[in-house]
């Protein structure tokens, strides 16, 4: 490993000698520059873990220094500003301005090594953070799933490009589908993927609990809250709130969800101050929102906001094209975890997880394939001994041909095939053009004549 860069911006040649002299206790390479301008140029070219500037020099000030050098690394890189005795106002200066600290000539040896040391200690410390934020950036983007199938590869493509934005998104899809990861995707994939990602499952909780977890408490408020607890919009302040189960939200809390939809703020339980919020919003459902709009069980104004735009993940038994990888991601995953080999794969066995029809989609593939893998005998897995309970593929298409419901006019049949083309497609009105052979302005006419919900 190399050892840490400390970089000295400094016109006194002299007074500069002495500092590199008086750091090589910290086993540091040191670069001298005379001038900020060419402080800035060997930070550009170089870099440094450690920046001390002087803030007099003779072409800019140490804060315009800093200023430069925190704009080429986010401000990632402590920067020290040395400042003349009894300067206090240039030290609180530079302080407002982002230093890391300061120092006052003549300078302390041992306080100049003392903030050195603690200064290398936070840059060691912010690049470890960002070397396990790119990991784990890594692991949720949408460009690592699985999609040799035209569906899911329509699925990255969309998740991409939301990625970048911060819109406001529904997903639907069957339970196991992955509309967690697809949430995931939408915060590692964009500008938010520094910030917390915080996800609520709206089902597992009572009407009052889920609004205390949902928009935090105060001291008081019900029996039992101790203490001022903070809510997940909160709690995702600058990143991602994931609502899973949408569908499941109680009326009361439908309410205050619309309310922070379109104000931004909100209010703990039992408070009486509202505050902003910035958070982006990603919900998921496996229910027919629109049933619900009918019974009556949901908000029509809610369902609007939550699906400013929608995405649609399709059944396994729809993208049969990716079970054979996925379960070779799988079976990877399953042997690293439990300690096992698999040297061979009976073609038969994939052959009968392309032929099942997979009703607990990716989840039930995962299981499978793991339990496949850890209850083999030898190690070889066996198409006899794959467990699978559900049913195979069936034919999409009905052996006994199409028959129409009575009294159904052409207008209805027009209006339920492309409600049900847009749900699938999560509102995409491009794919659903693409798929109906009409053009997108066709489509736009239609949706706005028969009042549909996209």
């Amino acid at each position: 490993m190399n050892p840490p860069r400390i970089l000295i911006v400094e016109d006194d040649i002299d007074h500069g000698r002495s500092l590199a002299e008086a750091i090589g206790d910290l086993d540091c390479q040191v670069e001298l520059a005379a001038t900020g301008t060419a402080g800035v140029a060997a930070f550009r070219a170089r870099g440094a873990d450690v920046v001390l500037s002087d803030l007099v020099l003779p072409d800019m000030d140490g804060i315009e220094v800093m200023k430069q050098i925190r704009a080429l690394d986010d401000g990632g890189t402590p920067v020290i500003v040395m400042t003349a005795y009894g300067s206090i106002d240039s030290s609180v200066r530079a302080m407002k301005e982002g230093a890391y600290d300061y120092l006052q000539k003549p300078l302390d040896v041992g306080d100049l090594q003392a903030k050195l040391f603690r200064a290398l200690e936070a840059s060691r410390l912010r690049r470890q953070v960002a070397v396990l934020s790119e990991e784990v950036r890594g692991k949720w983007t949408a460009r690592a799933w699985v999609a040799e199938s035209p569906a899911m590869r329509e699925v990255v493509r969309q998740t991409l490009a939301l990625a970048k934005t911060n819109a406001t998104v529904l997903i639907r899809g069957e339970s196991g589908t992955g509309k967690e990861l697809v949430a995931r995707a939408l915060h590692a994939d964009g500008p938010r993927a520094a910030g917390p990602f915080v996800a609520v499952n709206c089902a597992a909780f009572t009407e009052s609990l889920l609004e205390s977890e949902l928009f935090g408490h105060e001291k008081g408020a019900f029996t039992g809250a101790v203490a001022r607890r903070a809510g997940a919009f909160e709690r995702a302040q600058g990143g991602t709130l994931f609502l899973d189960e949408i569908g499941d939200a109680p009326p009361a809390v439908q309410v205050k969800l619309l309310r922070v939809l379109e104000d931004r703020e909100i209010v703990r339980v039992g408070g009486q101050e509202s505050f902003k919020v910035d958070v982006r919003l990603v919900s998921a459902t496996n229910r027919d929102l629109e049933a619900k709009l009918a019974a009556g069980a949901f908000r029509q104004d809610l369902l609007y906001r939550l699906q400013v735009v929608g995405i649609s993940l399709p059944p396994l038994r729809e993208r049969r094209e990716d079970i054979r990888p996925l379960a070779e991601r799988f079976m990877a995953l399953a042997q690293s975890e439990h300690g096992r080999l698999v040297r061979a794969v009976e073609p038969e066995w994939y052959a009968r997880l392309e032929a099942y029809a997979w009703p607990g989609n990716i989840r039930e593939l995962r299981n499978a394939v793991e339990a496949a893998v850890v209850t083999a005998p030898t190690d070889v897995l066996e198409a006899a001994r794959l467990r699978l309970d559900g049913p195979a593929m069936t034919p999409m298409a009905p052996t006994g041909g199409w028959s129409i419901p009575d009294g159904m006019k052409l207008e209805d049949i027009e209006r339920k095939v492309l409600e049900e083309a847009l749900r699938r497609n999560g509102g995409n009105r491009r794919l659903t053009a693409e798929q109906l052979g009409l053009s997108r302005r066709t489509i736009q006419r239609k949706i706005q004549d028969y009042h549909l919900p996209f």
